[in-house]
C-alpha cells in the first residue's frame, strides 16, 4: 500500500524553477519530429511543451524525461502539447501525473481552441506517486494543439508527460436495412447493407436478443443461423467490427418467427440420472441427464410429491420455499415443441437443509486443528467432513480431518510463487463431487494465474486440466478465491489487478475482475459482456466470495491506502477502482460498498455467510468481523478474535455449522508456522 501522508502542494520559490515559464510549440514539434513518432504511441514530455502559469521542476522522484511541470496554485494555468496525428478520429490521450493532495485537480482539454472535455485528476497518495488518466479525444490529421488548463484555484497536478495512442478508436457506422431473406423451422437467413468505417470493416456479428449467434467477414453481407426452435419469434440485430476492434452501434432490429413444424406426436425420452446438486435450509437443487426427442426437447417439467412445481429450459433447477428437515419426492419430465411429455424420470427423495442450524450464529470456543502449515489459503470441505487445504508457498494440497490428521494429496504442477501473494490459492469442490470427483484450484504459473481442475481419486489428485488461463500476475494483487453459484452451474473467480490499477476499468483483461465461467471453463452466453468471462469490474484485489440465502454474491476487497470494501456484487457492475477507493476519489458511475473499514483495521480476505450473517477474516486488522444482512444493507457489526491469532486469511463453514479459519504469517513471524483453527458457532434459540 502507498503512503497515507496526503497534503497540499507546497508553494514554490521562483528561484527553484529549472526553466522559463513558456517553451514554444515549435520546439516541442521539432522534438517530436526528431523522434520519428508520427503514429502509434507517441510520447510528449510536459517539460518540452508550451507552459503558462507553471514551471518545470525535478523535486519529486519518479518522473520520466528531464522533469515535470508544476502548475501554479491558480485557475487558468496550462500545458499545451503539439500532437501530430497520422489520421483523423478519436485518439486515447494518456496523461501521467502526480497529485499528493486529497483534492481533485481537474483539467479542461481543448484541441486547437475547441473544447474537448474536462478530465479529473484525483489524489495519487503522494507527489512522488505517479498514475495515468486516459481521455478519448478527437484529433484531426496533422498537427493538433492540445491544451490542458487548470479549472480550480488549486491549479493542476504535477504533469509528467502525455502519451498519444494513435490506434483506431472510431467504430464503424451501424449496418443498414437489416432484413430476413428466408426462414425454415430451424433457421433464419438475414441480409443487410454495408457499414462504413474510417479504416475498414473486417466483420459482422449477428445477435439474437443480445446473444451472439454467428459472425461473418466484412465482405459478406448475409448470414444464416441454424439450430433454432420451430414456431418461435427471434429478435435479430447486426453489429459491424473494424480491425482495432471497434464495434458499431446496433443495426435496426427485425423479428422473425420460424416456420411451424409438421404434426409431432412422438414424446421425448425420460430424463435420466436425476440427482441432488445442492441444498439450503429452504431449497433443493436438482440435476439430470438431458432427454432426447425426434425434433428437439424444449424444456422440462419438475414435480414435487406428484404436483408440478416448475419448469426449466435445461437439465437442472432449484426448488425453493421448502421446510428444513422435511423429505420431498421429486421427479422430472421432458417436453418438446408440440407439447408432448416424456415418461417420468426416476424419483429421488431429498430434504432441504444447510450446514448450520437456524438462528443467530455466535462464535464460541476456538481450537487449533493444525499448526506448522504454510499459508493455508484455500479450504473446501469433502462429503465426509474432512477438508482440502492448499499451502500457498509449498504448492501442495492436503486433506485435514477434524481431529487434525493431515494426509497429503498432491502438488500442483507448474505452480510458482511471487515472493508475495502468488502461489496455490483458492480451492473449490464441484457441486457434483460425489459423482465427478472434481476439485478446482486457482494458482500462479510462470506466465500468469490460472484455474485448473483435477480429480481426487482415493488420496491422490490426478487428471490435471487447465480451464482458465492468461490471468495477469504480479508480486501482489493476484486475487484467487473460487466459489460455485448456489445452483452449481457457474464458477465465480476473483482476480487482482496485478498491481496495474488501470486493469480495473479495462474490459479487455480479466485482471481486477470477478469472473463467471462454466465448470469446463467456457463462457456463459448470458454474461454481461458478450464473449467475456467478466461478471463485474473495477476491483483492486478481491479475496473473499460467498452467496447469501437469496443467491446474491458478496465480495471482500483490499483497498489501497485508505478504505477496504465489502461489496454486494451485481451483474456487470463497476466498483470504481482505480479512480474510486471506498467512496473517495472519482466515483461517478460506480457502485458504493455496503461496508468500509480503514485499511489499518481491515485487510479483508476470507468471507463465509451463515444464516445471512457475514463472517470476514482480516489480515491487517487481525480480527473476525460479523455483520447481519438486512435487505440489501449490513447491520449489527461485531468483532471477534481481535489480535488473538494474528492475521486471519480464510473463513469457511464446515458440515456441522462451525467455522474453520486459517492464519497467515506476518513479517515478524516464522514462515510456515501458520494454523488452521476451529471456531464453534453457537445458535441460541435453535
Amino acid at each position: 500500500m502507498g503512503s497515507n501522508a496526503l497534503g497540499a502542494r507546497p508553494q514554490r520559490s521562483p528561484r527553484r524553477r529549472l526553466a522559463v515559464a513558456a517553451v514554444t510549440a515549435s520546439t516541442a514539434l521539432s522534438l517530436l519530429t526528431a523522434s520519428g513518432a508520427a503514429h502509434g504511441l507517441t510520447d510528449h514530455q510536459s517539460e518540452a511543451a508550451t507552459i503558462s502559469r507553471g514551471a518545470v521542476e525535478a523535486e519529486h522522484a519518479g518522473f520520466t524525461g528531464t522533469g515535470y511541470v508544476d502548475y501554479d496554485n491558480a485557475f487558468g494555468g496550462y500545458v499545451e502539447y503539439s500532437v501530430t496525428a497520422a489520421r483523423a478520429g478519436t485518439h486515447a490521450l494518456v496523461f501521467r501525473y502526480a497529485n499528493g493532495s486529497d483534492t481533485d485537480r481537474p483539467l479542461a482539454l481543448t484541441v486547437d481552441g475547441a473544447r474537448a472535455g474536462v478530465v479529473p485528476f484525483p489524489g495519487t497518495g503522494g507527489w512522488a506517486t505517479w498514475r495515468d488518466v486516459t481521455a478519448p479525444v478527437r484529433l484531426r490529421a496533422g498537427v493538433n494543439r492540445v491544451r490542458a488548463t487548470a479549472t480550480t484555484a488549486a491549479g493542476g497536478p504535477n504533469a509528467d508527460r502525455l502519451v498519444v495512442d494513435d490506434t483506431d478508436t472510431e467504430p464503424p457506422t451501424p449496418p443498414r436495412d437489416l432484413r430476413a431473406t428466408d426462414r425454415s423451422e430451424t433457421s433464419v437467413s438475414l441480409a443487410w447493407g454495408a457499414a462504413a468505417d474510417d479504416v475498414g470493416v473486417v466483420g459482422y456479428d449477428v445477435y439474437q436478443h443480445g446473444q451472439l449467434m454467428t459472425s461473418v467477414p466484412g465482405t459478406t453481407l448475409s448470414a444464416t443461423v441454424t439450430g433454432l426452435r420451430p414456431d418461435t419469434a427471434y429478435d435479430w440485430t447486426v453489429f459491424a467490427r473494424d480491425a482495432a476492434p471497434n464495434v458499431s452501434q446496433a443495426s435496426n432490429n427485425v423479428v422473425v418467427r420460424t416456420d411451424a413444424p409438421p404434426p409431432d406426436d412422438e414424446p421425448p425420452t425420460a430424463p435420466g440420472g436425476l440427482r441432488p446438486a445442492g441444498k439450503s435450509p429452504t431449497s433443493v437443487s436438482l440435476a439430470w441427464e438431458a432427454a432426447t426427442d425426434n425434433v428437439g426437447v424444449t424444456g422440462y417439467v419438475v414435480h414435487r410429491d406428484g404436483v408440478q412445481v416448475g419448469t426449466t429450459d435445461g437439465p437442472s433447477t432449484t426448488v425453493t420455499g421448502l421446510s428444513a428437515g422435511t423429505g420431498y419426492r421429486f421427479a422430472v419430465r421432458a417436453r418438446d415443441a408440440a407439447g408432448n411429455l416424456s415418461p417420468f424420470s426416476d424419483e429421488v427423495i431429498l430434504a432441504p437443509g444447510g450446514t448450520a442450524p437456524p438462528g443467530e450464529p455466535r462464535p464460541g470456543a476456538v481450537t487449533t486443528l493444525r499448526e506448522g502449515t504454510d499459508v493455508p489459503w484455500g479450504l473446501a470441505f469433502l462429503p465426509d467432513g474432512t477438508a482440502l487445504v492448499s499451502e500457498r508457498e509449498r504448492f501442495t494440497l492436503y486433506r485435514l480431518a477434524p481431529d487434525g490428521t493431515r494426509t497429503d494429496v498432491g502438488r500442483v504442477p507448474g505452480a510458482q510463487g511471487t515472493n508475495g501473494e502468488g502461489g496455490v490459492l483458492g480451492v473449490e469442490l464441484s457441486p457434483a463431487f460425489a459423482t465427478d470427483r472434481h476439485v478446482f484450484i486457482y494458482h500462479t504459473t510462470s506466465s500468469g494465474n490460472q484455474v485448473v481442475r483435477a480429480r481426487l481419486i482415493g488420496e491422490t489428485l490426478t487428471g490435471w486440466t487447465t480451464i482458465l488461463s492468461g490471468l495477469p500476475k504480479n508480486r501482489y494483487h493476484n486475487g484467487g478465491r473460487l466459489r460455485f453459484s448456489p445452483d452449481g452451474r457457474y464458477l465465480f473467480v476473483s482476480t487482482g489487478d496485478a498491481q496495474n490499477g488501470s486493469y480495473g476499468q479495462n474490459l479487455d483483461t480479466n485482471a481486477g475482475k470477478i469472473l463467471r465461467i462454466h465448470p469446463d471453463g467456457s463462457i456463459p452466453a448470458d454474461n454481461p459482456f458478450p464473449g467475456k468471462a467478466i461478471w463485474s469490474y473495477g476491483h483492486r484485489n478481491v479475496q473473499g466470495l460467498d452467496f447469501d440465502s437469496q443467491g446474491r454474491l458478496w465480495a471482500t476487497e483490499f483497498g489501497n491506502n485508505s478504505l477496504d470494501e465489502l461489496n454486494l456484487i451485481t451483474r456487470g457492475g463497476n466498483y470504481g477502482w482505480p479512480g474510486c477507493e471506498g467512496t473517495q476519489g472519482y466515483c461517478e458511475g460506480s457502485i458504493p460498498p455496503k461496508r468500509m473499514w480503514p485499511t489499518t483495521a481491515g485487510g479483508p480476505s476470507g468471507l463465509a455467510i451463515v444464516n445471512d450473517h457475514l463472517f470476514v477474516g482480516t489480515t491487517v486488522g487481525k480480527r473476525l468481523y460479523r455483520l447481519r444482512i438486512e435487505g440489501s444493507e449490513l447491520v449489527e457489526e461485531a468483532v471477534y478474535l481481535q489480535g488473538e491469532y494474528g492475521r486471519l486469511r480464510t473463513v469457511e463453514v464446515d458440515p456441522e455449522g462451525d467455522l474453520w479459519v486459517t492464519t497467515t504469517w506476518d513479517l515478524d513471524e516464522e514462515v510456515g508456522n501458520d494454523r488452521v483453527l476451529h471456531v464453534d458457532l453457537e445458535y441460541p434459540g435453535s
